[in-house]
């Protein structure tokens, strides 16, 4: 891998709190203009990573690089480089978003084209309003935009819609996805597998301080998840017999009258149904469940998400 596609490199990096390991000789590396995630519960390592790598903590052992420079030794020429979302952003009150976006721009001495960013993150409509009236997915909005004021090379994005409803945290993806469209690298911390899966080119799993694994979502679901799950809905049992004659496991669940079907491919489908269909057996609507990064974490660590949160 050329080193000048490299935006972060991470080797071995420690952190101690007196006996607390909050991150355990971890290792990896970001290329440039990639959304990159770091998943895991809360407590996992994701912050105090991040934190290190924006110069704001010091680690106890290790090496990284951002942008090629050592975190160590180059901290003024790295914050000269990034934006930064924090967990639980906040803001002036009583400033507009406009107003928002001019005064951190002020405090960088940046000549970046406000009324871009605000497009960006799609608050043109809101550009006048008082960051107070604001919802929480707008507000976040406002957070990214404002991550960007001195024209970052690396944004990180930490925990950006914990909190916020369905709705609201899509349209902080859609945000999210135009700073790569922007061809920014975004480090992206997250406890929701679903904005991993959605979002990121690389998902790198944290527990415990410790990396479980690394890869795409797609990647990771197919070495680490469980196969895809077919359910047939009132089909008749006789139906079982027919689908393991072609290798495939298969259960009937009395209660439901629904047929299961672990499946190996995606085309394992079109054989079921070419099969039942020549037999005449009957079977009503389909459902797939799809594997997903949270039953990787599941199958990496023994517990759910939920369950691996610290208190």
């Amino acid at each position: 891998m050329k080193r000048n596609l490299v935006a972060i490199e991470v080797n071995s990096l420690v952190k101690k709190y007196g006996d607390l390991t909050a991150v355990d000789s971890i290792s990896f590396t970001i290329n440039k203009g990639e959304i990159f995630s770091l998943l895991g519960p809360n407590g996992a390592g994701k912050t105090t990573t991040v934190e290190i790598l924006e110069c704001l903590r010091r680690p106890t052992s290790g090496r990284a690089y951002v942008l090629g420079f050592d975190i160590s030794k180059d901290q003024d020429d790295i914050k000269k480089r990034i934006g930064v979302l924090p967990q639980e952003f906040n803001t002036f009150d009583s400033l507009t978003v406009r107003e928002n976006l001019q005064y951190f721009a002020g405090m960088f001495g940046s000549s970046v084209d406000i009324d871009s960013l605000i497009k960006l993150v799609d608050l043109e409509d809101k550009r006048n309003e008082q960051y107070k009236k604001l919802s929480g997915g707008l507000k976040q909005r406002l957070g990214v935009a404002m991550a960007l004021v001195n024209d970052p090379e690396i944004v990180f994005l930490d925990e950006p819609t914990s909190g916020l409803d369905p709705k609201a945290r899509h349209e902080v993806w859609n945000a999210i996805r135009g700073l790569k469209r922007q061809g920014k690298t975004v480090f992206l911390t997250t406890h929701y597998m679903e904005e991993a899966e959605a979002l990121a080119d690389t998902v790198t799993i944290i527990h415990k301080g410790k990396i479980a694994a690394m890869g795409t979502p797609e990647e990771l679901i197919t070495r680490y998840g469980q196969r895809n799950l077919l359910i047939l809905r009132n089909t008749d049992k006789v139906a079982v017999p027919l689908i393991e004659t072609m290798g495939l496991e298969a259960n009937f669940d009395s209660d439901a009258g629904d047929v299961k079907v672990t499946l190996n491919h995606s085309s394992d489908v079109s054989e079921i149904v070419r099969a039942l269909t020549l037999k005449q057996i009957p079977f009503g609507e389909m459902q797939l469940k799809r594997s997903s990064l949270e039953d990787v974490f599941l199958n990496l660590t023994g517990e759910t998400l939920r369950e691996a949160e610290t208190p």
